[in-house]
């Protein structure tokens, strides 16, 4: 199989500069166009392990981050997004220019895949149990996350939970989980074996970098996962760790406030999250100490004693 760790980086470069990079992230294929060093930067060390589709075949998202042209190309250059002809967001400055496909990447699929119950929540597995983390920015979602997945855990995604609507499995969407400011140095210190990308300050998140996701989960992406529990995290410091059931029609507004294309789908929106509340244990969970966290989801990727 051809990965993008296999191109040199001249074979790289020519492909994101020529008719595209096709890579596979999970069910989906993105046809990549682009000329700005920073992304290919980026995209070589994050995108690794993932699959290289052969050119001509069926492709479900074309993306072109290109850098400015005219006078912009050499005084404070930027980066320009287009999707299918289309420039749906402002340019950003050129050094941003990794983050920003990693962003236009999650548009695609929250705007365009509404063949799921698409949530803004990160979704593990472990032991065949897969827990559903929704939360608004903020909340410690990502780092608890990437602590997460140095203890075992399976990536099925970091920001978009993909519920399947006619069985209700979760399809795995395993990319670079997204960190921001203070959660960068929480998870070199917790983690020094994490490969991370190169902070990028100055964003209107502010200071992002990316984790790699594992190999493993990455080799499983096309592995669906059954839910077992959604929880609901809160990073407070100095909490003592609480982990409180929450009752299911709270739940289910609650995940609804989470879910990108809840009312697009209408009725089989409701079908979907109504089977995926059915099937989970719901609770709010509120930490401020990681090992704490890590030994708590290990019992529940144990299950009911």
């Amino acid at each position: 199989m051809l990965t993008v760790g296999s191109l040199s980086r001249a074979e790289l470069t020519a492909r994101l500069s020529g008719d595209g990079l096709v890579l596979r992230t999970g069910p989906f294929t993105n046809r990549i166009r682009s000329d700005v060093s920073p992304l290919i930067d980026g995209l070589a060390l994050m995108y690794a392990d993932y699959p290289v589709e052969p050119a001509g075949g069926f492709v479900d998202f074309h993306l072109e981050l290109q850098r400015s042209g005219g006078l912009r190309r050499w005084h404070r250059s930027q980066v320009h997004f287009t999707y299918d002809g289309t420039t749906p967001f402002q340019p950003l400055p050129l050094g941003q220019a990794y983050p920003m496909l990693e962003w236009t990447m999650n548009w695609c699929v929250s705007h365009r895949a509404h063949g799921y119950l698409i949530i803004h929540a990160a979704v593990l597995e472990k032991h065949g149990r897969a827990i559903i983390l929704p939360a608004p920015p903020g909340s410690g979602k990502s780092t608890l996350t990437a602590a997460l997945l140095g203890h075992g855990w399976r990536l099925l995604s970091d920001e978009l939970t993909l519920v399947h609507l006619g069985d209700g499995v979760l399809v795995p969407l395993p990319r670079p989980v997204s960190l921001k400011n203070a959660s960068i140095d929480i998870i070199r210190a917790f983690r020094p074996d994490a490969v991370l990308s190169r902070p990028v300050e100055e964003t209107t998140k502010g200071t992002i970098a990316h984790l790699k996701a594992p190999q493993d989960s990455i080799a499983r992406a096309l592995e669906p996962a059954k839910p077992a529990c959604i929880v609901f995290p809160r990073w407070e410091a100095g909490a003592a760790i609480a982990l409180d059931p929450l009752p299911k029609a709270r739940a289910f507004m609650q995940v609804a406030d989470n879910c990108f294309n809840y009312q697009v789908l209408g009725a089989r929106g409701f079908t979907a999250l109504g089977a995926l509340i059915d099937a989970s244990d719901t609770y709010t969970f509120r930490y401020s100490s990681l090992p704490d966290a890590m030994a708590l989801f290990e019992r529940l990727a144990q299950g009911p004693a």
